[in-house]
């Protein structure tokens, strides 16, 4: 397949309808290819997934998931964190990246959640948003995985592939969760964040898209911004968790 300027005008005249049908096709195949999606930080609680959920800013998921066996052993609960002397919490995710950033965070909604919601991870993104360093996106994380409550996670990925595949032009995040929301029922959500990050991971990378191996690539605008011949693309493929 090569992209052809028939082919990149069905895209841009492409009704409302068309775009929905599109990208609930797409959403089907991304199921197909990843049935094991899932959010791939390790959690017991909503509380663990909430602190893993923050430090997870600016590193990977498998750097995290080392790191909060040690801190959860030692500090449990809401009310064991908020108490613990910053210094140690610094020396166990210091591997993290930005440390003293994130123990204040975890140390500070950790006291919120003592103080002001009584040790429990509130199942609201309203509430869960005043607690310090937690925005929408961790909310959202938070929420669909712990709490069964549908939501939209826009990280990097998420952003990078609804803007390939002509989902949205939107660029605030937030309006990129409504415009997407209204693309996909609402009950399907949360594993769309999971498929679209696990296909940016994997496949669709940043600098190099492995299209010649991409199972969306007769439906995909960008098809073309990768190698399209299948043995280079495959190379390109990335399988289990990014290290």
């Amino acid at each position: 397949m090569q992209v052809t300027p028939g082919r990149a005008k069905r895209f841009r005249n492409e009704t409302r309808i068309g775009l929905v049908r599109r990208a609930r096709k797409m959403t089907r195949i991304l199921a197909e290819t990843y049935p094991d999606a899932h959010c791939e930080l390790d959690f017991t609680n909503a509380f663990e997934l909430l602190i893993a959920t923050v430090m997870s800013a600016q590193t990977t998921d498998v750097r995290v998931n080392m790191v909060t066996p040690h801190l959860f052993a030692k500090y449990p609960t809401p009310e064991d964190l908020a108490a613990a002397d910053p210094a140690d919490v610094e020396e166990i995710i210091k591997s993290t990246g930005f440390f003293r950033a994130k123990t204040k965070s975890i140390m500070g909604l950790s006291a919120a959640l003592r103080d002001r919601f009584g040790g429990e991870v509130p199942g609201t993104l309203e509430e869960m948003v005043t607690l310090p360093g937690v925005g929408r996106k961790t909310a959202n994380v938070v929420l669909g995985n712990a709490f069964d409550v549908p939501g939209i996670t826009v990280d990097t990925h998420f952003q990078r592939l609804v803007h390939r595949f002509g989902w949205t032009d939107e660029t605030d995040p937030v309006k990129i969760e409504h415009a997407v929301g209204e693309l996909i029922p609402k009950s399907g959500w949360t594993l769309l964040s999971h498929y679209l990050i696990w296909h940016g991971r994997r496949r669709c990378h940043a600098r190099k898209p492995a299209c010649g191996v991409c199972p969306l690539a007769a439906l995909c605008p960008s098809y073309g911004e990768g190698p399209t011949d299948p043995a280079v693309a495959a190379k390109l493929v990335r399988t289990g968790p990014p290290s």
